[in-house]
């Protein structure tokens, strides 16, 4: 999906009442799917002027004699739910990595991924070969962006992303750039919708306008979408087999390395540690072994031989003590499809949990 770094401040919310992150979303579906309901009367941006003269400029830039961005635009509605579910959660909220752990490796996923990986082992093993992905964490994004395309979204598109590209919450600390990212997510929606034939109106998704079983954002459908079936068309939709070599490819651009670990156990020794220098990076990977050694970290001989940088990853739990482990570039690069090292981690042991019912 490779969502902004706003996602990481819904993802807190969501830690700490320990329920799963609102999904990015959906391509096209029928006609008769609605969207989210709102208590509140729709307001529509046809009478919006910098939505409409954003629209005018769309069409004289991508050469749209016939008024296209402007047609659909004014058919988009402002989602008040949408300003909700994007707005940072209040300071100091909690987060539970246990919690959030509990709502993705679970029986109905984990039951659900078995099957998926079993009705795509060909497909998946493919993918690994094509990409250097394993399929462990193919299936791992897949299962929790959407449990296997259970939850794809169910917000109008055109919509969610009308609705934060001209009425993102002021108050947000980015909201000048979180305005032009999803202003050129827009177009790049109209685009796409343009050039597959399906109205602007009927293609569904998350409150952030992702989309599809990968929940891939407009411009990263265009980017990273691959047709893996075969069929003349990508579809991140109703096709698995697209959706499978479209989030390995993704992982592939984003520096995936096969054969690495995503991260390794760490101790402490209190009298050297510096934990404040160690965490100063984030999950951007920084140290060599020495380093960490160095600021107190403790780890075995693995870690010792590993060639790259390595970061230490900090995940909270409510009021229990924290948990930390290294996290390596392959850890990195699962934070670029969603900007959370909790997202990571939730990915990384669902897939694993799968793989290890799947091969036992």
């Amino acid at each position: 999906m490779n969502p902004p770094r706003w996602h990481a401040a819904l993802l807190a919310t969501c830690l700490a009442a320990g329920s799963a992150v609102a999904q990015p979303a959906s391509p096209t579906r029928p006609a008769a799917a609605r969207s989210a309901p709102s208590s509140a009367p729709a307001f529509s941006y046809q009478s919006h002027a910098a939505a409409l003269a954003y629209a005018d400029e769309l069409d004289r830039r991508q050469g749209w004699d016939d008024g296209w961005a402007r047609r659909w635009l004014a058919q988009a509605e402002r989602k008040p739910q949408v300003v909700r579910l994007i707005a940072p959660p209040p300071s100091g909220t909690p987060k539970n990595w246990a919690a959030y752990r509990s709502r993705f490796v679970e029986p109905v996923r984990l039951q659900a991924g078995q099957r998926f990986w079993r009705q795509h082992a060909d497909t998946l093993a493919r993918a690994e070969a094509t990409y250097g992905v394993p399929a462990w964490l193919v299936v791992g994004i897949i299962g929790v962006e959407t449990l296997y395309g259970q939850h794809t979204g169910n917000f109008r598109v055109l919509d969610a992303l009308a609705t934060l590209a001209f009425d993102f919450p002021a108050e947000h600390p980015r909201a000048a750039q979180r305005t032009e990212y999803f202003r050129s997510e827009l177009a790049a929606f109209l685009d796409m919708a343009r050039r597959s034939g399906v109205a602007p109106t009927e293609w569904r998704g998350s409150y952030a306008g992702a989309m599809g079983l990968p929940q891939f954002m407009p411009s990263n459908w265009e980017r990273f979408g691959v047709d893996f079936d075969g069929d003349g068309r990508i579809d991140l939709l109703r096709s698995p087999s697209d959706a499978i070599g479209s989030v390995a490819r993704y992982l592939q651009a984003y520096g995936w390395q096969p054969g690495m670990p995503t991260h390794y156990p760490v101790g402490f020794d209190a009298a050297s540690l510096d934990l404040e220098a160690l965490l100063l990076p984030d999950i951007l990977p920084t140290f060599s072994p020495d380093a960490l050694h160095r600021q107190g970290a403790r780890f075995d001989a693995a870690v010792q031989a590993h060639p790259g940088p390595l970061a230490l990853v900090e995940l909270e739990n409510g009021d229990a003590p924290r948990s930390y482990v290294l996290g390596t570039e392959n850890f990195y690069a699962i934070t670029r499809y969603n900007w959370s090292s909790y997202y990571a981690m939730a990915v990384i042991e669902l897939g694993q949990a799968v793989q290890a019912l799947v091969v036992r």
